[in-house]
């Protein structure tokens, strides 16, 4: 059994597991979760979930999970405003942006009447 005849089932499963070796991975976190994959300070974050009383626990998972969504939410709304400053040939945001982009994108249609 030793001596496999080229194109054979058995060299393939052989194969198989060689070529997974050489295909590159991402690099896995050496500290804590999140480390500084996240903009904002976990921290942070931690402390203003703490501060509502409905929850009683969270992970660091959840703490991570809630950082990035809030930088992805702050990105998508930001990307939002400048479109509308750069409509009105200007590169600074400014209040009325934001409330353009509201107003425009009907997934922040629950942020209407929140800057007022």
């Amino acid at each position: 059994m030793a001596a496999v005849a080229p194109g054979s089932g058995a060299s393939r499963e052989e194969e198989g597991t060689g070529g997974d070796a050489t295909t590159p991975q991402p690099p896995a976190p050496t500290s804590a979760p999140g480390a500084r994959l996240s903009r904002l300070p976990l921290a942070r974050v931690k402390a203003l979930v703490k501060a509502d009383p409905d929850v009683t626990l969270a992970g660091q998972e959840a703490i991570f999970i809630l950082a990035r969504a809030a930088e992805l939410f702050v990105e998508t709304i930001a990307k939002d405003a400048y479109c509308c400053a750069q409509q009105g040939k200007r590169k600074t945001l400014q209040r009325r942006d934001l409330d353009n982009a509201i107003e425009a994108v009907d997934e922040f249609a629950f942020l209407e009447g929140t800057l007022d």
